[in-house]
């Protein structure tokens, strides 16, 4: 078991075996005996200590063992997930293999509330005194390739494993483990403070980490600003101007795939890029904001998919003076913001990522598209304000 996890036990205990008498009477000797009573097991999981919300699954171990004297020819491993806050269909995935190397799944249906449930296809005998370790991983995809979900979410999961036998009856023994959750963290370093409608761009990085042990798949990092924004990416040395994602429920606001569609992210990876935005020419004056979000999984429509984002940036943009048009200032301090990577100012530690961040429709959230399509919105004279695009933060 993981360091976080604590073993919950309860071992059934054997009945006595009676005596048996043949047709002529004489007892059963004792080597007969002891194979005539139910088997006495035990489980031990060892959890993963932490699984990427939307990322791939994370391998982990299940040892039964049968330290009674009876062998038993049905062993059975049975796991219950309990995400607590709830989590939406295909939420998550388990599988096993007990020998070779494909990968089979166990299939996993909500049995109580939020608890999911599903058993080993397959049985496997266990003799007397002997022990048997199952591979196993445990995912939380959060939906299909290219149809990541956009609401729920939790910061652990609860996994319970039980061990019995034969085709039905009480659990022999049962383990318990916390698991935690996090996901991917989306950041800008060294974004300038200031910009000048139709003078130069300017340049920052876009930086996509991955704190946990899941691989990532079918990552896109996308910047949302202003529609009077230009948005390039340095591409092979050659900086590539990238088309605006709309919706046309929020005009004013332009998303930007910096990174991606369908980038793969490591176990503890990161990838990151450099980002050129122009200012156009009727750019009004005034403060407009760079807010980054990483979607897994994005599917039909518009910024929909496993999502979180991490500290906006504000950049004020001003007139071309008659003179000339000065240089964009160098840099800009951060509000609230401890993370020393992302020097724009920011709301929460650049650090937050997915964890328990989906967004959610009704009470703490909003919907995916909303998040998306809706974060930015016209106050006064050009400047912007971003809606809040945060959920709570959820680290174990």
């Amino acid at each position: 078991m993981n360091t976080v996890a604590r073993s919950l036990r309860s071992s059934a205990v054997a009945s006595a075996a009676g005596l048996l008498l043949t047709l002529t009477g004489a007892a059963l000797a004792p080597a007969a005996l002891a194979d005539s009573g139910p088997p006495m097991l035990a489980v031990s999981t060892d959890a993963p200590a932490m699984v990427g919300l939307g990322g791939l699954p994370v391998g982990f171990t299940t040892t039964a063992s049968n330290p009674g004297p009876n062998d038993t020819s049905s062993a059975r491993l049975i796991y219950r997930i309990d995400g607590e806050n709830g989590l939406p269909e295909h939420a998550l995935s388990l599988e096993y293999r007990l020998d070779g190397t494909t990968w089979k799944s166990v299939p996993l249906e909500i049995i109580d509330g939020t608890v999911y449930g599903g058993e080993l296809p397959e049985q496997f005998p266990l003799a007397a005194g002997k022990s048997r370790t199952v591979q196993l991983r445990l995912g939380m995809p959060m939906g299909t390739p290219h149809n990541g979900s956009s609401n729920g979410g939790t910061d652990h999961l609860k996994l319970t494993t039980m061990i019995s036998y034969g085709a039905a009856g009480a659990a022999n023994d049962t383990d318990v483990d916390n698991v935690a959750v996090s996901g991917l963290d989306t950041r800008l370093s060294g974004v300038p403070a200031t910009a000048v409608a139709g003078g130069p761009g300017i340049t920052f990085k876009a930086t996509v980490d991955n704190p946990t042990p899941s691989a990532y798949e079918n990552v896109s990092d996308v910047i949302m600003t202003s529609r009077h924004a230009s948005v390039q990416v340095l591409r092979s040395g050659k900086w590539t101007t990238l088309k605006p994602i709309t919706d046309s429920a929020e005009p004013d606001v332009y998303g930007f795939n910096v990174i991606g569609p369908d980038v793969s992210i490591k176990a503890h990876g990161s990838t990151s890029t450099q980002v050129r935005v122009t200012y156009l020419k009727n750019a009004p004056a005034g403060k407009t904001i760079l807010n980054p979000c990483a979607i897994v999984n994005e599917g039909p429509g518009t910024f929909r998919g496993t999502l979180s984002c991490g500290d906006r940036a504000t950049v004020t943009v001003k007139k071309a003076a008659a003179s000339g048009t000065p240089s964009p200032s160098p840099s800009v301090t951060a509000s609230t913001s401890s993370s020393p990577a992302a020097t724009g100012t920011g709301s929460t530690s650049a650090s937050s990522g997915m964890s328990a961040q989906l967004a959610e429709t009704g009470s703490g959230g909003l919907s995916a598209t909303a998040v998306g399509a809706a974060g930015l919105v016209a106050a006064g004279a050009g400047a912007l304000g971003f809606t809040a695009v945060r959920r709570r933060r959820g680290r174990a």
